[in-house]
């Protein structure tokens, strides 16, 4: 498991002293506490806090919409109403802060999602160390044919042990230099003065591990993960979005499902797309040209009716 020896001490004084709470908590969320869960080769995820529950999105909805909820008989079917029309605030009464050990290319793409808190390591005033991902040979894969973003088959014999080994050596003689220029010695003995933490990390690639806290609530959380756990994304964001999809699950199941059946797993349809479903119910012959929809559209809706 890629944790240093202190946080592996930090954790095992956690567990050791726990202290009594007025708050409300989650069981499920209460097993995941300071548990790293492995993402790729060198990466974690784990639960350093958490506030709310399944009870704490009811409460608020119940306060914010009064009378307008009462219909709702229970708190399940008040998630799932809460979920199914849109409603946001409630489930941001809830929050998690975890920490993430990842590489630094895939903390670039996460960080476009601007709604939580983030501090990161800093290599201005430590050194990073020499973990570096490192891809199975399953993950290379070709540029994709059709999707500018995404990836085609996978690289195969030698063009695949080929691209492994410059990935292994290119970061093996950056992070050599690294040192180097951060070294008060140079080879012979003699003294130098070293370069500044602050400008020698710029000759590290980017698939070098950094971490960071990372604190959300669970409305945007949501929203992380509809797009980081969906199929279509990179497979190493995806890798540590669905680990976070299951802790998420066992801290707020009700608001999980509710997740699943209206965003994860379900649709949003355009009118055009609306208006062809009718015709082709109806029996009609429906193609791109009489849809009104761009082929991009027209594709995506094919992928989903078949």
């Amino acid at each position: 498991m890629p944790l240093s020896p202190d946080q592996l001490d930090e954790i095992a004084a956690a567990r050791a002293n726990p202290q009594p709470t007025l708050r409300a908590v989650a069981p499920g969320m209460e097993a995941q506490l300071y548990h790293a869960h492995q993402v790729l080769d060198h990466g974690f995820v784990r639960v350093i806090d958490y506030m709310g529950d399944d009870a704490a999105i009811v409460q608020a909805a119940r306060v914010s919409y009064g009378a307008g909820t009462k219909h709702v008989s229970n708190d399940d079917g008040l998630i799932r109403y809460l979920m199914r029309h849109w409603h946001s605030s409630p489930f941001e009464m809830c929050e998690v802060k975890f920490h993430v050990k990842l590489p630094v290319f895939v903390a670039r793409q996460w960080i476009r999602h601007r709604t939580a808190n983030v501090n990161e390591y800093s290599a201005r005033y430590s050194i990073l160390d020499r973990e570096f991902y490192i891809p199975e040979p399953s993950a290379l894969a070709a540029q994709s044919a059709v999707n500018n973003q995404g990836r085609g088959a996978a690289l195969a014999g030698e063009e695949a042990a080929r691209v492994l080994a410059w990935l292994k050596s290119d970061a093996a003689q950056a992070y050599d230099h690294y040192e180097a220029m951060l070294s008060q010695t140079q080879p012979d003995g003699s003294p130098q003065q070293g370069l500044a933490r602050e400008l020698a990390r710029m000759n590290l690639p980017a698939n070098i591990y950094t971490q960071w806290y990372w604190k959300i609530d669970l409305h945007n959380l949501f929203h992380f993960l509809r797009l980081r756990a969906d199929a279509h994304a990179q497979y190493e964001i995806r890798a540590y979005a669905e680990v976070m999809a299951q802790i998420t699950a066992a801290w707020v199941p009700l608001a999980f499902r509710a997740f699943e059946d209206y965003r994860l797993d379900g649709i949003t349809l355009s009118s055009k797309a609306i208006d062809c479903l009718k015709r082709m119910l109806k029996g009609e012959q429906v193609t791109q040209e009489s849809s009104g929809m761009s082929k991009g559209e027209w594709r995506e809706f094919q992928g989903v009716w078949g």
